[in-house]
């Protein structure tokens, strides 16, 4: 199933699921009163959420006394795949990694962990940043934000209904749907948001890969960085799970969670989807390692 239609519908899953808490908790007007909220919710992580979560991860700009090099190379991935230059954030972490946040290509930002810049060759660091570029010309940024608001927001109705167990929902069939609602609605959306995540995920492998022109760069990558984020806590990511669905591999393994609620697809199928594109397309790895490229 295509990529953007399997997220088409995961979104409509998302909201109808919003739509229907609201209705069992209460009716007609808890119906409204849900889209309200949603639109409340929403219209503030549609203009802040990229603020947040950088100032969470303690994020420092990159100029020219600060990560220059960085500054460089993306903007010209960017340049090269046609898009507006995002704002370049590095996190003080030894931890291996990156993610991209912003509404839209022209209000977005990439962040890179001193870890990456630390670890990665210069190739892998540019096809991850290319991949982070995919997110945000995709609308990727967008679409997590949007699906990550509705989980919290499903959350709390689902708390609510505690609360509110008056209206249409009498009896001991309304307590009973209620409880239902309470357990399972959080979960649901939860299992829809990771479904969402995953499948974005694949589709900015596949444009990274396009955007920085190898996607053995980026199947490297992706393979030292699951390593060493395995064995490597993020600290603040682990304070913040919620989050982790931004960063390119799951930083989160100090807590160890079910595979059923991964952020993100497994490593080694992501791995062999990049080296089935590197076939096709004839790249190779150049004298056992990634090629040199114009980043070095």
């Amino acid at each position: 199933m295509n990529g953007y239609v399997k997220t088409a519908m995961l979104m409509a899953a998302m909201t109808a699921l919003f739509m229907g808490v609201g209705y069992v908790i209460g009716g007609g007007g808890g119906l409204v009163i849900a889209l309200a909220i949603a639109a409340g919710m929403n219209a503030w992580a549609y203009w802040n959420s990229d603020k947040a979560v950088l100032r969470m991860y303690k994020a420092q700009e990159c100029g020219p006394q600060v990560a220059p090099e960085l500054l460089r190379m993306v903007h010209r991935l960017a340049a090269d795949a046609d898009m507006p230059p995002p704002r370049v954030y590095v996190i003080d972490n030894d931890q291996p990694n990156a993610f991209a946040t912003g509404r839209n290509p022209e209000n977005a930002a990439v962040a890179a962990t001193t870890g990456l810049m630390r670890r990665m060759s210069q190739e892998e660091i540019a096809a991850v940043m290319a991949h982070e570029l995919a997110h945000i010309r995709n609308y990727d940024t967008l679409i997590m934000t949007i699906t990550a608001t509705f989980a919290g927001a499903i959350s709390m109705l689902a708390n609510f209904a505690f609360f509110f167990r008056g209206g249409r929902n009498q009896g001991v069939g309304g307590a009973i749907a209620l409880i239902l609602v309470m357990i399972l609605a959080p979960l649901a959306a939860a299992l829809v948001q990771m479904a969402i995540s995953r499948s974005r995920e694949y589709e900015a492998d596949r444009v990274g890969a396009e955007i920085c022109g190898n996607p053995l760069w980026l199947a490297s990558a992706l393979e030292k960085i699951q390593g060493f984020a395995s064995r490597i806590d993020n600290d603040e990511a682990e304070r913040n799970p919620a989050t982790a669905h931004m960063f390119i591999i799951n930083p989160l393994h100090v807590h160890k969670r079910d595979k059923l609620f991964s952020t993100h697809p497994s490593t080694h199928n992501r791995i062999a989807a990049l080296e089935k594109l590197a076939a096709q397309q004839g790249a190779r790895f150049s004298g056992g390692g990634v090629a040199r490229g114009p980043w070095a």
